[in-house]
């Protein structure tokens, strides 16, 4: 699969591309809506721009956001939701032919990052009930459906103000205050730049969005740890292990970026599966680096194999990744391998900062 996504005039967006006629269809324009050939027009006439992600198919995805739109949401019912500054996903559309291919999962992350840049309570989009993957993911990753509105779509809302922590998904891209420690985890560089392909990148969203999100935003991690010191719903920050010969290593080994621990699963211990390969496999989906050949090869010659299963929360980015001296000098490199380190709260908000993250637009209430 070729492509990535790109922020695009809507002047230079094709809206004769096949990918937009069910949009066409389902918003042919109405007395209560503009019609989405009138409205894309409207767009590209005042210069506007969107995330498309387009392929040697055509295009195979499209995101509009609207920050502060601030309208009362008319719902049929009767009931009508109060006039406050949301971010609004005018439009969400994920090509059939990326099904299962999480090209979706990546769209939303990257909604719901620039959601929390943006510093809004809430974020909302309007969806037709033919829509289930992306019903799926929008309830996936925290969306309340509140009721339909007069035109027959549901309204789904995330709130930051009434967040559900006990699933990271859910929270995403929050982390609850009711965290006392997190984790490490050190990855050698070339595993880590495909796993992680934004951390290295300028923390804005036209640079994010130069990357193909692929990938999405779970991340399995398969190694051998005698032991691990964090656990699942801990936060983990990703330790950049350089493996090359020029500089320094004490300088070029650095925290990238923090996830949230999802899933820990010991495959083999001591020689003894507990898991079979194809379950394994099952676990794994398409969220690792290795192909299945070396997956088989890890799986049949280790005698022990753990699954660690990462949900992808945010990266410092170019100039901001945070170094072994600094982590040395600062009493936050414990001194054992780096997956034995638990970090206080204290000393990860310590780290955060370093890493120029706004702590308190990060771990919230």
């Amino acid at each position: 699969m070729a492509g990535k996504f790109q922020r695009k005039c809507f002047s230079e967006i094709n809206l004769d591309d096949p990918f937009f006629d069910s949009l066409k269809a389902d918003y042919p324009g109405t007395a209560n809506s503009t019609g989405f050939i009138t409205w894309f027009r409207k767009k590209a006439s005042s210069g506007k721009t969107a995330l498309v992600f387009e392929d040697e198919l055509g295009i195979g995805a499209f995101i509009n956001l609207k920050p502060d739109e601030a309208e009362e949401i008319q719902l049929a019912d009767g009931r009508v939701l109060p006039k406050v500054v949301r971010l609004k996903i005018t439009t969400i559309k994920i090509d059939e032919r990326y099904r299962h291919q999480r090209i979706g999962e990546g769209a939303i992350g990257l909604t719901l990052w620039q959601w929390r840049d943006l510093g809004t309570n809430e974020i909302y989009v309007t969806v037709f009930d033919k829509h289930h993957t992306l019903i799926f993911l929008l309830e996936k990753y925290g969306f309340n459906c509140v009721g339909k509105n007069i035109n027959g779509e549901k309204v789904y809302i995330k709130d930051r103000r009434n967040l559900d922590f006990s699933d990271p998904c859910k929270a995403f891209p929050f982390i609850g205050k009711q965290v006392q420690y997190a984790g490490c985890l050190a990855i050698d560089m070339e595993y880590h730049d495909t796993m992680f392909a934004f951390s290295d990148l300028a923390n804005t969203l036209q640079e994010r969005i130069d990357v193909s999100v692929a990938n999405g935003l779970k991340k399995v991690y398969i190694g051998k740890p005698y032991s691990l010191a964090f656990r699942v719903g801990e936060p983990v920050l990703i330790y950049r292990k350089y493996t090359g010969t020029v500089g320094s290593p004490g300088y070029k080994s650095v925290i990238t970026t923090y996830c949230v621990a999802t899933r820990i699963e010991k495959i083999k211990s001591n020689g003894y599966a507990r898991y079979s390969f194809d379950e394994f496999l099952g676990m794994i989906g398409n969220k690792s680096v290795y192909n299945e050949n070396e997956l088989r090869t890890k799986y049949d010659t280790w005698s022990s194999l753990t699954l660690i299963e990462l949900l992808y929360c945010g990266y410092f980015g170019a100039g901001n990744n945070v170094n072994w001296k600094w982590l040395k000098d600062n009493g936050c490199w414990p001194g054992t391998h780096p997956m034995n380190f638990r970090y206080t709260r204290e000393q990860f908000e310590k780290i955060l900062r370093e890493g120029n993250i706004d702590v308190d637009n990060v771990i919230i209430d």
